[in-house]
């Protein structure tokens, strides 16, 4: 079998309503990076931190995957298909595809600070 490796980013998952990163309106327009997005940040206001990821796993429970997630996880029909994404949401996962790689984390995975081992 024909193995396949698609690789996407915010624009897939722009397409179902989510906010992205860098557009004009998007999410760095209101928050800065080193305020909610490092350890640091969370160190120093981590009300913040947690309000910021809280907005963005309401926003993707509000989501539904789109035609692009559904084509791609279709592929599996036929190939052998591995899916290198750059998003956080888990809209891949719900079109169906089986074998996704997040390259800047999930939304929907919480590491425990006490415990490294322990995601939920």
């Amino acid at each position: 079998m024909k193995k396949i490796v698609v690789f996407t980013g915010a624009g897939v998952s722009a397409d179902s309503g989510l906010s992205t990163f860098r557009d004009a309106d998007g999410l760095w327009a209101n928050y800065r990076i080193e305020d909610v997005c490092t350890p640091e940040a969370l160190a120093r206001n981590r009300a913040l931190v947690i309000e910021f990821y809280n907005k963005r796993r309401k926003e993707l429970l509000s989501t539904k995957p789109n035609p692009a997630h559904i084509a791609i996880a279709e592929l599996e029909q036929h190939f052998d298909v591995e899916v290198v994404t750059q998003n956080v949401d888990d809209l891949h996962e719900r079109a169906g595809s089986t074998r996704v790689t997040h390259l800047h984390g999930e939304l929907r995975k919480l590491r425990s600070e006490r415990n490294a081992e322990l995601i939920v």
